[in-house]
């Protein structure tokens, strides 16, 4: 399991979003490229806010962008 519970698509919602690099994210919703760097790899859990500002940013629910690990077994 990765450093946090809570999971993401980040990665694959901004390929999705015709390659969305990661500063155009961190740049789009107020946060840094690492900071979105350490949300790919699972070793950061957002705020609640800031999971809204990413689900906002790639006009997704929430429940698509974040999910909790255990969900995923």
């Amino acid at each position: 399991m990765s450093g946090t519970p809570v999971g993401n698509n980040i990665r694959r919602l901004r390929f999705d979003a015709g390659e969305m690099t990661q500063s155009a994210l961190a740049d789009h919703v107020g946060i840094t490229r690492q900071t979105v760097i350490a949300l790919e790899a699972g070793k950061y859990a957002p705020s609640l806010e800031l999971a809204f500002r990413i689900a906002n940013a790639f006009d997704r629910p929430i429940g698509e962008v974040f999910y909790w690990e255990s969900e995923r077994s």
